[in-house]
């Protein structure tokens, strides 16, 4: 059996707090000013986690994900009372990859080390930028000697760890980008994250963009940053694995592979979205994005969630084009066929071959070549079309 039809089991725990709203930002996140209680969030999750793992009793946990928000807002022991009632209800595999996201602003290396105490063995920090102007400019509470003193601290308590950087920045050359990228690659150990810089519906940024007052990369200029960032990291054997994730071979992000590999996780705390296989069916959940609802709904009912719909076989092929092939490895066709009982359309396969999209490898398995990365959504569009 492939790695990527061994089955993984993952969970991923929102906090849902940040110390400032960011406006490029459209994650479920929220400021509260006037301090979080804990110990009702540590509870209000025991019980959630509680109730999932009623409906999906019996699995292995091989990936734990603390996202946000902030999660390293959170005390250590809250950090610990959760994992504790993840090990509870299941069972955790040995090499368990959990991994806790950091802002700069909130590295401390006590907190840190309760961190590492609690179990977690991975950190992914928000970097952003590698540049005083711009991390300004995208809302950012932290300068660049203060990102790279948390880098510091997060490399001598863990083995592993990561950080984010957003291009196709306002004002942004590729001369500049490539400068930078070569600066975050001397930092990084073993993996960074690469993002272009979308502007969401809803944000401020959005906002700016609409009045002109914020002007990004045009589209040529955001492809040729896109290549110099494959082409740098790929020579430093940091090659990308996913569309905006780079790693050295064997250090990729276990977690996000569940997603990307349509794996099972079930997803705990605020907006939290899950996928789970119940007799037989493909379950999506989501829960309450807003907090303080969020929390009254698990006093109540023990469980936050407002969306539980079965999949259609159909539904689970298009997440399984649409999340597979963001991956360098591609997909394996069979898997398809055993998802959806039909194969892929041999036409459009033929044509996105010929156009120089995508390429079978000798194992069989489909994957979108670098020309076609670039307009991902559009080859995932004909192929599920």
């Amino acid at each position: 059996m492939s790695l990527t039809q061994q089955p993984a089991f993952g969970v991923y725990v929102h906090w849902p707090f940040c110390l400032s709203k960011c406006p490029y930002c459209d994650f479920n996140s929220h400021v509260r000013h006037g301090g979080i209680d804990e110990a009702r969030y540590i509870k209000a999750f025991e019980s959630e986690i509680a109730a999932t793992a009623q409906r999906v009793p019996g699995r292995e946990v091989s990936t734990i994900f603390f996202g946000g928000g902030t999660p390293s807002l959170m005390q250590p022991s809250t950090v610990q009372a959760i994992l504790d009632a993840i090990a509870k209800h299941w069972t955790v595999a040995r090499g368990v990859e959990v991994t806790l996201e950091a802002n700069p602003t909130s590295v401390d290396a006590t907190r840190f080390r309760g961190y590492r105490a609690a179990g977690v063995n991975r950190v992914s920090l928000g970097v952003q930028a590698l540049n005083d102007a711009s991390l300004k400019e995208l809302g950012r509470l932290h300068s660049t000697q203060e990102a790279l003193d948390a880098v510091a601290v997060a490399r001598s308590i863990f083995d592993r760890y990561s950080f984010d950087l957003i291009y196709a920045r306002p004002k942004q050359t590729t001369q500049a980008w490539a400068e930078e990228l070569k600066r975050a690659i001397s930092e990084a150990a073993e993996h960074l994250s690469l993002y272009q810089l979308t502007i969401e519906p809803e944000t401020p940024f959005y906002a700016l963009q609409k009045s002109r007052k914020l002007v990004i990369p045009d589209e040529d200029l955001g492809r040729d940053l896109y290549d110099i960032t494959q082409e740098i990291c790929a020579q430093a054997g940091l090659p990308a694995y996913e569309v905006s994730n780079h790693a050295r071979p064997g250090s990729e992000c276990r977690h996000n592979l569940v997603y990307w590999r349509a794996h099972e996780y079930a997803g705990i705390g605020p907006g939290a979205h899950g996928r789970l296989d119940i007799d037989g069916v493909r379950q999506a959940t989501a829960t309450e994005k807003r907090p303080e609802a969020w929390l009254m709904r698990v006093e109540s009912l023990g469980h936050g969630l407002i969306t539980d719909d079965s999949l259609t076989r159909e539904e689970q092929a298009d997440e399984f084009l649409l999340m597979g092939l963001r991956l360098t490895e591609g997909i394996d066709p069979k898997r398809y066929e055993t998802l959806t009982g039909r194969t892929l359309d041999p036409k459009r396969v033929s044509i996105l071959h010929e156009e120089g999209a995508l390429e079978t490898m000798p194992d069989g398995r489909l994957r979108v070549t670098q020309i076609g990365f670039p307009v991902l959504d559009a080859v995932v569009a004909d192929l599920a079309a």
